[in-house]
């Protein structure tokens, strides 16, 4: 990696960065400053779920990757990262001003996968890894080496996740697991997995769980992609028989996996991005809504106006929240509520959009007229839903702010101080 020294100022990183961009990538449609859509050129893309084949997925992740690690032989992909990890160790303002510039430029489509491996998996082991796991991993994932999923949710364990079953049985210096995983998103792309397993069954469900760093290749995984209406295959079930993964693979102490599983939740409903990810917005963005309103010729219209401002400003808002959020992390505070706000507004701008833009197209919503970003809009109103129950259910965050921040009463939990045997399930 080029050495930036950590005296660089914004100004002067920012027209390094732009130099590069400029030899690495080319410039949107529209010219070097043009932010606005050139209307009926190039990708149009708004799926919130990807909707490919096994080959055109795995073929979008590999460009996803290989151009993170271009950016990490620069430390553009971790600005704000330390050196150690492969960053740069500059601050909010200096990755600020890069993902401003790349903007401006053509780059590969994001993913889920990609996103959960660099932006949730890689802080949390940063949180709670062992000095071995860090140095083999975190830099490792930051930079998309290798790429990691998530192994949280059960069929029975859903938005009530510490009610989860699957079993880790020590064993020695091994741990023998069984059960079933589902929604794991990107496991069959991914050459790890951060397990939350039940280790304790005589505990609480919240306190008798561990977390794992696993090798999705180990004798006894089997992961089975789940068809979506949306027409991919994105999602997984991943099922254990007799699996057994090394102690040295645990991520924090033994009984704590609930706290690691908060931690990686709590990052992935925090929607800011610290150090130049990259990869395009999920679900669509502002700036596609105001271009396919334009080019069907309904921004004089006093009620779309109306819309479209509101769209606006649910855009806008979630944009400070997630700036808040992530200068709280840049402070060094553990991810916490402000995440579930963040999330809360994103899923409910996106079931915004969803109802704006179906007042736009109409009938060319659902019958593919041939035009340009019109029917493609589908994709994004069959898959915004999804996200009011990933990453947490919307009822989830709403308590989680009601009880963590206003400070309101817990809801009644009849479970709470049963042991996890002796629950119902």
């Amino acid at each position: 990696m080029s050495a930036i020294p950590s005296t660089v100022s914004v100004e002067q990183f920012a027209s390094d960065a732009r130099a590069w961009l400029e030899a690495n990538a080319t410039y949107r449609t529209g010219g070097n400053e043009e932010k606005e859509m050139v209307w009926g050129e190039g990708e149009f893309s708004v799926s919130v779920f990807h909707s490919l084949t096994f080959a055109q997925e795995k073929a979008l992740l590999d460009r996803m990757q290989k151009w993170t690690m271009l950016k990490a032989e620069r430390g553009y992909h971790a600005i704000t990262w330390p050196i150690e990890d492969g960053g740069l160790g500059l601050s909010r303002e200096h990755a600020r001003a890069y993902g401003r510039i790349e903007a401006l430029f053509e780059t590969p489509q994001g993913h889920e996968t990609h996103s959960v491996t660099t932006r949730l998996i890689a802080p949390t082991i940063n949180v709670y890894g062992t000095p071995e796991q860090k140095k083999q991993l975190v830099g490792h994932f930051l930079a998309s080496r290798e790429l990691a999923c998530q192994l949280f949710s059960e069929p029975g364990a859903g938005s009530d996740l510490a009610s989860l079953g699957c079993r880790a049985v020590r064993d020695g210096d091994e741990w023998v697991v069984n059960g079933q995983k589902v929604w794991s998103s990107g496991a069959q792309f991914s050459e790890w997995g951060e397990l939350i397993a039940r280790s304790n069954i005589d505990a609480p469900k919240h306190k008798g769980m561990t977390a794992f760093m696993i090798p999705m290749n180990l004798p006894g995984i089997e992961v089975r992609p789940i068809k979506q209406m949306s027409g991919g295959t994105s999602f997984n079930e991943v099922f254990f028989n007799d699996a057994r993964i090394p102690d040295s693979m645990r991520l924090g102490p033994e009984g704590e996996g609930w706290k690691v599983a908060l931690t990686t939740l709590g990052f992935e409903r925090d929607h800011s991005d610290g150090g130049g990810g990259g990869g395009g917005r999920v679900g669509g963005s502002w700036r596609q809504l105001i271009a396919t309103a334009r080019a069907l010729g309904v921004t004089n219209d006093a009620v779309t106006r109306d819309d479209l401002a509101k769209a606006y400003t649910l855009f806008r808002i979630e944009g400070f929240v997630n700036r808040r959020a992530a200068d709280l992390r840049r402070a060094g505070a553990p991810a916490g509520p402000e995440g579930s706000l963040g999330k809360l507004m994103w899923t409910g701008g996106m079931s915004f959009i969803s109802d704006v833009i179906s007042k736009i197209l109409g009938a060319s919503l659902i019958a593919d007229t041939g035009d340009w970003g019109t029917y493609a809009w589908g994709e994004h109103v069959l898959g915004a839903p999804g996200y009011r129950i990933a990453g947490g259910s919307d009822e989830t965050q709403r308590n989680i702010i009601g009880e963590r921040v206003l400070g309101l009463p817990g809801e009644p939990r009849v479970d709470k101080d049963l042991p996890w045997k002796d629950t119902k399930r």
